[in-house]
């Protein structure tokens, strides 16, 4: 259902009109007035229609108690609640954001939306883009895996990379409330096999790149890769940028069915090319060649998969007709995204950085790149996260063992994975190298053997979490943030080599 055919009733909202916008009977209590849709039992507030998901271990109807305590009204869901009334549809999901955005004005048809997909580079791309657009002059809101953000100043850490449909709506709804003008977000290959950007209305779509990842949710390269390219389709959006520098991004541009710029930084014959490309220990430089000139960039970022992340976002704010120049000023001013080889400094002689990077593919984007600018040992703390594609382990291990000089295997975030198994997967192909290889369960104590006797020249690197903030073990959560731990590892090996001197 596009939400370019939907209007949302006006004035009140109730339980009958919800019915009838999904084409249902209408259940008891019709005329109930409606506040908001929320698919969350623990977020539902007074008044709200709970809309009660299938899930793959609960439904959201074993929470349906939960949700009358905290002040549901009603449910949508595919079968009768035990006591609340109910409007009944195949399949919850598919309606999510159609009711979502029709529940909330249609809020996307309000903005300009640009959306980023692909395996590696999404959340950098959206930054780079929000900042892009407000370079242009633009009043941006941005929704990326690791902050969701509007013009009002006002953040918040998202639960997931891209939100549910009942929170995106509304979240959009909310950047139109705060005068925002357009959105970069970040758009997950979950989110739109769960259709949480259904409804959603799209000026650009943005693809960077396919890797292997997330198999495990996918089965295999070409699902995965079938689930990416639905998202450009002309009933979700009116033009693509998409990155060619892999064979994917070459599928889907010879493939869609769109208005198609092609972005490289290796072939002339794309849309949007980079050239003069110099990647620092400090900062990363690239000249732009676009359909309307050229321009260059300095990015205080590390790394040349920023290069392409920077030109996948300039290339989706010319492709919608802004200033090059403007937007090229704009993403020149983002200096630092959490996560994304983050520096982390205090006064030490040795570079230390934490990386999001958590499948082959991002490891063979980053680790040539650390390789050249170290003279030194390349430091590397690595692990596996549980309940994630298990065929990648190996690599990660043996990929990490070909750049670095020592590899020390952690425990990342379990889940309900045995660790122990994790890190063997990982250990095994590690010990495929010449690196020297270490097993250091606890993570604090990783961070610390990591840090251990560098100096001038050396490069540490935690990666794998990035800016993420939690460490699951089975039900166990325990908060655990790499940028703060690699700091106080670094303050305690500067005071211990100073207690030493004395």
């Amino acid at each position: 259902m596009r939400s370019g055919h939907l209007t949302r009733a006006t004035g009140v909202v109730t339980l009958g009109d919800v019915a009838s916008f999904l084409g249902r009977d209408s259940p008891p209590d019709a005329a109930r007035p409606v506040r908001d849709v929320c698919d969350d039992s623990r977020a539902v507030r007074p008044g709200d229609l709970y809309l009660a998901l299938p899930g793959r271990v609960h439904h959201g109807l074993d929470f349906e108690r939960d949700a009358i305590e905290r002040g549901a009204v009603a449910v949508v869901s595919d079968r009768v609640a035990d006591r609340l009334p109910t409007v009944v549809v195949p399949h919850p999901r598919a309606v999510a954001g159609p009711l979502a955005s029709w529940f909330h004005g249609r809020p996307s048809s309000a903005l300009e939306v640009f959306g980023v997909t692909g395996t590696n580079g999404k959340t950098s791309t959206t930054h780079f883009l929000h900042a892009g657009l407000q370079g242009a002059g633009r009043t941006p809101g941005l929704v990326s895996g690791i902050a969701i953000s509007s013009s009002d100043g006002t953040a918040e850490r998202p639960i997931r990379t891209t939100p549910e449909a009942t929170v995106l709506h509304r979240t959009l709804a909310t950047f139109v409330h705060n005068g925002c003008d357009s959105a970069a977000v970040e758009v997950s290959s979950h989110a739109v096999a769960e259709h949480r950007v259904d409804a959603l209305d799209f000026a650009v779509l943005a693809f960077t790149n396919l890797g292997r990842d997330h198999l495990d949710y996918h089965g295999t390269m070409e699902n995965y890769f079938a689930v990416k390219a639905s998202l450009f389709d002309p009933e979700r959006t009116r033009s693509a940028v998409v990155g060619v520098d892999d064979a994917w991004g070459r599928r889907l541009a010879a493939e869609c069915a769109l208005p198609v710029t092609t972005v490289s930084t290796s072939d002339p014959a794309a849309d949007v090319l980079a050239t003069d490309i110099d990647c620092g220990d400090h900062r990363t430089a690239f000249r732009a060649h676009t359909p309307v000139g050229a321009v260059d960039l300095t990015l205080p970022v590390l790394g040349p998969h920023q290069v392409s992340n920077a030109l996948v976002a300039l290339a989706v704010l010319v492709s919608g007709g802004h200033d090059p120049d403007a937007a090229a000023h704009g993403i020149s001013t983002v200096h630092g995204i959490p996560g994304r080889l983050e520096p982390v400094t205090a006064g030490q002689s040795f570079t230390a950085l934490v990386d999001y990077m958590h499948n082959p593919s991002g490891q063979r984007s980053t680790l040539p790149y650390l390789r050249s600018i170290t003279p030194g040992r390349l430091v590397l703390v690595i692990g596996a996260t549980g309940g994630r594609d298990p065929g990648k382990r190996g690599d990660l291990g043996a990929v990490a063992g070909h750049w670095a000089d020592t590899v020390i295997v952690t425990d990342e975030s379990p889940g309900d994975d045995r660790a122990d198994v994790l890190r063997d997967d990982v250990l095994a192909g590690a010990r495929t190298t010449s690196a020297r290889v270490l097993e250091v369960p606890d993570r604090r104590a990783a961070i610390d053997r990591a840090v251990a006797g560098l100096t001038e020249g050396d490069t540490v690197v935690v990666a794998g979490r990035g800016s993420d903030r939690w460490q699951q073990f089975g039900s166990r959560r325990t908060f655990f943030d790499d940028a703060t731990e690699l700091y106080e590892s670094v303050v305690r090996a500067i005071s211990a080599g100073r207690s030493a001197a004395r």
